[in-house]
C-alpha cells in the first residue's frame, strides 16, 4: 500500500492538468467526471490508508531528496499518521461531494473548466499540507492552497468588489505566512533539520533555556492567525464569500481555513513546551469567537452570517488548543467540516434557487419549496448549535469541559458565545425558510428545488452532521470517545507535560446541561422574535438600534484598519516613490547621464580636425608632465 499512498494527491493535480489544458475543448460533462473522479480515487486510497493504519502508528514515504546544504538535507517525503490520515479523509471526502455540487451550481458559468482546475489544484496542495513529513513541504502546500484562494475568491474578476477580496486574502495570508516561514527557519537554525522525526522527539527532552520555544511557536502561530482568520487577520475571510458558493464550502468552511489547527496539532509538543504561546493562542481563539458572534448576530447577507460563524467556531478550536485540548480541538475540526460544508452548500441551494439572491430579507417561507434544503439545513443548524445527539454537541462540549478545567472566566464567556451560536443560525434559518417570501414576484414564480447534483452532497453531509459526533462520546455518557483513543499516539509527547482533568462525572453532565440548556434558551428567543413576532430587519440604518448598527457595521474594523494601516502605508508608498525613487534615486542616476551627457557636448568641441591645434596640445602635456615630475622631486 505504501507504494500507492503518492497518488493520492497525485491524482487531484492530474485533474488539475487534464482539466485546465482541456477546459475550452471537452464538453462539462467530461471535465465534470475528471474533477470529480480525481478526487473520489483519492478519497478511496485514504479510506485503503486509514485501514492500514489499524496495524500501525504511521507511514513514511520517501519520494527522492529534494536539495542538501551543508548538514541539512530536505526531502520530499509523505508522513500519514493519525493525524493526517484523518485530514486526508476529510479533505478528498467532503472535497469530493463539494466537487459533485459544483458540477449543478456551476453548470450554466462560462468558466467551469477553470473552475474545476482551480479546485483539483486546491485539493492537491491541501494534501500536500497535511501529508508533509517536513515543515517545508507543509510550507509548499500552504501557500498553495493560499495561491488556489486568490483565484478561487476572485473567481468571477470582472467585478471590482470580487478581485479585491481575492487581493486583500492574498495579503493578509502573506502576512501570517512570514511569521510561519520565520519559525521554520528558527526551527532549522536550532534542530539543524525541518523533519518531523528529527524535531519533535528532540524537542521533548529539552527545555526553554536550549531553545526559545516561545520565540518559535509564536511565530508559527502569526502563520496559524493569518490562514485560519483570527484577530488580527480575520477580515479577509467574509470579504472571500465573493467566490462562488462552493468554494465558502471547501476552502473557507472545510478545509483550508482549518490549516492553522492542524499545524499546531501536528506540532504540539512545541506549543506544550512554550505555555506562554498556548495562554495568548486561548486568549486569541477565545476574542475572535466572541467578536466574530457579536458580528454575525446583525448580518443580513446569508453567505456573511456563514462565514463569520466559521471565523467564530475557528475561535472555538483555537480556544481548545490553548488549554491543551488538542483531540478536541481536532473533533471540532472534524464536525465543523461537516456541518459547516452543509451549510454552505444549503446556502448556496437557497441562492440558487432564488435567482443569485443572498440578502435573507428578501427570502423567507422557503420551508414549502425548498423541502429537502429545509431539512438538511435545519440538522446543519442543530449540529452546529450544539444540540444533542447532534456532532457539534460533542465536540464542542469537549472544548468547554477543558476550557473549565482551565478557566472558570473563559469557561463563562465560551458558554455565552455558543448562545450567540444558536441565536444567529437559528435566526438565519427562521429569517430565510419561515413566514411569507419577501422577494419579487419573479423570484417567486421560478422557487424550485436544486438538482440531485447538489441535494446529494446535502444528504450525506447532513448524515454526517447528525451521527458524526458518535465518534468522540464522551466516558460519562457511556462512550470509548473512539477518536481520542485513536488519535493518542499523535500527542504522546505532549500528554504527560498537560495538567490532568478528571473532572467529575456530575460536575461533566451539569457543563453539558448549562450549555445546552443557553443554545436552547436562545433558539427560542430567535423563535418568538423572528416567527411569532415576523421581525425583519430593517434596511433603513436610522431603524436599527446604536449596538446592533454597530454590530451591522462588524465594528468598523475594516474602516479602523483602512484609517491606520492602508493609508499611512500608502502615504508612505508615495513619499518613498515621489522623493526617494523620483527625486533621490532617479535623481542621482538621471544626474550622472546628464553630467556626463554635458561634458562629452563640450569636450567633443575640442575635436577641431587641425593637426597644429592637436600639436599645440601635445606640448602642453609634456610640459605638464615636466613640471608635475619636477614639484615631486
Amino acid at each position: 500500500m505504501d507504494n500507492y499512498i503518492w497518488l493520492i494527491p497525485i491524482l487531484p493535480f492530474a485533474g488539475f492538468l487534464i482539466n485546465g489544458l482541456g477546459r475550452n475543448i471537452f464538453p462539462k460533462s467530461v471535465i465534470g467526471l475528471i474533477g470529480c473522479s480525481a478526487v473520489l480515487a483519492s478519497f478511496v486510497l485514504s479510506v485503503l490508508t486509514f485501514i492500514q493504519l489499524n496495524h500501525g502508528e504511521h507511514i513514511e514515504v520517501h519520494m527522492f531528496n529534494w536539495f542538501e546544504l551543508d548538514t541539512l538535507k530536505v526531502s520530499l517525503s509523505f508522513l500519514v499518521d493519525r493525524l493526517s490520515v484523518i485530514m486526508m479523509l476529510i479533505i478528498t471526502g467532503v472535497g469530493f461531494l463539494i466537487h459533485l455540487y459544483s458540477t449543478g451550481y456551476m453548470h450554466d458559468d462560462d468558466g467551469f473548466g477553470k473552475f474545476f482546475a482551480y479546485l483539483n489544484l486546491f485539493i492537491f496542495f491541501m494534501l500536500l499540507l497535511v501529508m508533509g513529513a517536513n515543515y517545508l513541504i507543509m510550507f509548499i502546500g500552504w501557500e498553495g492552497v493560499g495561491l488556489c484562494s486568490y483565484l478561487l475568491i476572485g473567481f468571477w474578476y470582472t467585478n471590482p468588489d470580487y478581485a479585491d477580496a481575492a487581493k486583500k486574502a492574498f495579503i493578509m495570508n502573506r502576512i501570517g505566512d512570514l511569521g510561519f516561514l520565520i519559525g521554520i527557519f528558527l526551527l532549522i537554525a536550532f534542530f539543524g533539520s525541518s523533519e518531523f522525526a528529527d524535531i519533535f522527539p528532540r524537542a521533548a527532552g529539552m527545555n526553554g533555556s536550549q531553545v526559545p520555544f516561545t520565540l518559535i511557536t509564536i511565530l508559527l502561530f502569526v502563520g496559524a492567525i493569518g490562514k485560519s482568520a483570527q484577530i488580527p487577520l480575520f477580515t479577509w475571510l467574509p470579504d472571500a464569500m465573493a467566490g462562488p458558493t462552493p468554494v465558502s464550502a471547501l476552502i473557507h468552511a472545510a478545509t483550508m481555513v482549518t490549516a492553522g489547527v492542524y499545524m499546531i496539532a501536528r506540532s504540539n509538543i512545541l506549543f506544550t513546551l512554550a505555555p506562554i504561546t498556548l495562554e495568548v493562542i486561548a486568549i486569541t481563539g477565545l476574542t475572535t469567537a466572541v467578536l466574530a458572534a457579536l458580528i454575525a448576530i446583525s448580518q443580513t447577507d446569508i453567505k456573511k452570517v456563514l462565514a463569520y460563524s466559521t471565523v467564530s467556531q475557528l475561535g472555538y478550536m483555537f480556544l481548545g488548543l490553548g488549554v491543551g485540548a488538542y483531540s478536541g480541538a481536532f473533533f471540532h475540526v472534524l464536525t465543523h467540516a461537516f456541518f459547516k460544508a452543509l451549510l454552505f452548500l444549503g446556502a448556496g441551494s437557497v441562492i440558487h434557487a432564488t435567482s443569485n439572491e443572498q440578502d435573507m430579507r428578501k427570502m423567507g417561507g422557503l420551508k414549502g419549496k425548498l423541502k429537502l434544503t429545509f431539512a438538511t439545513m435545519l440538522i446543519g443548524t442543530i449540529a452546529i448549535s450544539g444540540l444533542p445527539p447532534f456532532a457539534g454537541f460533542f465536540s464542542k462540549d469537549e472544548i468547554l469541559s477543558a476550557v473549565f478545567e482551565h478557566s472558570k472566566t473563559m469557561y463563562v464567556i465560551g458558554v455565552l458565545t455558543a448562545m450567540l451560536t444558536s441565536f444567529y443560525m437559528f435566526r438565519m434559518l427562521y429569517l430565510t425558510f419561515y413566514g411569507k417570501f419577501r422577494g419579487t414576484a419573479e423570484q417567486e414564480h421560478h422557487l424550485h428545488e436544486s438538482p440531485p447534483s447538489m441535494t446529494i452532497p446535502l444528504i450525506v453531509l447532513a448524515v454526517l452532521s447528525a451521527v458524526g459526533g458518535f465518534i468522540g462520546i464522551p466516558a460519562v455518557l457511556g462512550g470509548r470517545h473512539w477518536l481520542q483513543q485513536w488519535l493518542a499516539p499523535v500527542f504522546q509527547l505532549s500528554a504527560p507535560l498537560l495538567p490532568k482533568t478528571d473532572a467529575v462525572a456530575s460536575t461533566e453532565i451539569s457543563l453539558m446541561v448549562v450549555s445546552v440548556a443557553g443554545a436552547v434558551i436562545a433558539l427560542i428567543y430567535a423563535y418568538l422574535r423572528y416567527v411569532r413576532g415576523s421581525h425583519v430587519p430593517s434596511s433603513d440604518e436610522e431603524e436599527r438600534p446604536g449596538l446592533v448598527n454597530l454590530s451591522y457595521h462588524k465594528f468598523y474594523i475594516d474602516e479602523i484598519y483602512d484609517f491606520l494601516i492602508r493609508k499611512p502605508l500608502d502615504g508612505l508608498s508615495v513619499f518613498f516613490y515621489k522623493i526617494v525613487d523620483l527625486f533621490a534615486i532617479d535623481g542621482i542616476v538621471n544626474g550622472f547621464g546628464k553630467v556626463t551627457l554635458g561634458a562629452s557636448k563640450r569636450l567633443r568641441l575640442l575635436q577641431t580636425g587641425n593637426v597644429g591645434f592637436y600639436i599645440f596640445v601635445m606640448v602642453l602635456g609634456i610640459i605638464a608632465i615636466l613640471v608635475y615630475n619636477i614639484v615631486k622631486i
